[in-house]
C-alpha cells in the first residue's frame, strides 16, 4: 500500500489536475512502483477524495506514458529500460543542445538574467531536500529557456519527453546527495550564455544531460530495490 497521506487533496475545482500532480508526486517519492497495479479506489482512499477522478487523473497519466491500464485491475506504473532512457536522452539532446547555442546568440542579456532566480531556486531546492521544488523549477528553467529561441512546438516536444522520463525514486538520490550537482549545471550554463559562449554552453548542456540520464537510471534502480 502506497503511504500518500501527505498528498491529501480538499475537494475543489481543477480536482482531477490536483490529483494527477500528487500521483505524479508520489511516483517521484517512489511511493508508487514501477511494475505494480494499483486499483483507482484504493488511492482514492488514500487520497481522501472519490475514484472517478482519480481515474480521469490516471487517463493523464496513461497518456504520458507514466502508466498503463490492467483491464478490471487499475492502472500499472511504467518500467523505464535502459533503452527508453537512451532514446529520451538522445532525443532531448538532439533538441536541447543546438537550440541553447542559437539562444546564447540570439537572446538577450536581460532575458538569459530573467531566468538567474529559477536557477538558483534549484540549486537550493536540491541543498534543501526540498524535490518537488527542485523538480518544479528545473522543469520552468528548461522550458523558459528553450522558449526563448520562439519555436513553441519544440517546447512542447521537449515537456512531453520530460513528462515520460520522471524521476522513479528520485527521493532516495536526494537523500545521498545526488542532485546538487546536477543543479548546480543550471547555474553554469547560465552563465556561459550570459557570456555569449555559445559553444561552450551547447558542450554543458549536453553534460547535463547525460548527467541526468544517469540519474534517471540509477532513479529507477532504487526505486526497484527498494
Amino acid at each position: 500500500m502506497p503511504h500518500l497521506k501527505s498528498q491529501a487533496i480538499s475537494v475543489q475545482a481543477h480536482l482531477r489536475d490536483q490529483v494527477a500532480e500528487a500521483l505524479r508526486a508520489a511516483l517521484i517519492a517512489g511511493d508508487l512502483r514501477p511494475g505494480v497495479v494499483y486499483s483507482a479506489p484504493t488511492l482514492a482512499a488514500e487520497l481522501g477524495v472519490s475514484a472517478t477522478p482519480v481515474r480521469e487523473a490516471m487517463l493523464d497519466l496513461a497518456r504520458e506514458g507514466l502508466v498503463e491500464a490492467v483491464r478490471n485491475k487499475g492502472f500499472r506504473v511504467t518500467e523505464m529500460t535502459e533503452r527508453d532512457l537512451d532514446e529520451f536522452t538522445e532525443i532531448r539532446t538532439l533538441i536541447e543542445v543546438p537550440t541553447v547555442g542559437r539562444v546564447a546568440a540570439t537572446a538577450t542579456v536581460e532575458q538569459l538574467e530573467a531566468l538567474r532566480p529559477l536557477a538558483r531556486r534549484i540549486v537550493t531546492a536540491a541543498r534543501e531536500h526540498d524535490v518537488l521544488a527542485y523538480l518544479e523549477a528545473d522543469h520552468r528553467f528548461h522550458l523558459e529557456l528553450l522558449g526563448l529561441a520562439g519555436n513553441h512546438h519544440l517546447v512542447e516536444v521537449v515537456a512531453g519527453l520530460r513528462k515520460r522520463s520522471r524521476l522513479f525514486g528520485l527521493s532516495s538520490l536526494d537523500e545521498a546527495g545526488r542532485l546538487v550537482a546536477s543543479a548546480q549545471e543550471h547555474v553554469d550554463l547560465l552563465d556561459l550564455m550570459v557570456a555569449g559562449r555559445g559553444r561552450e554552453a551547447e558542450e554543458c548542456m549536453r553534460r547535463h544531460l547525460a548527467h541526468v540520464r544517469t540519474l534517471w537510471a540509477d532513479g529507477t534502480a532504487e526505486s526497484l530495490r527498494e
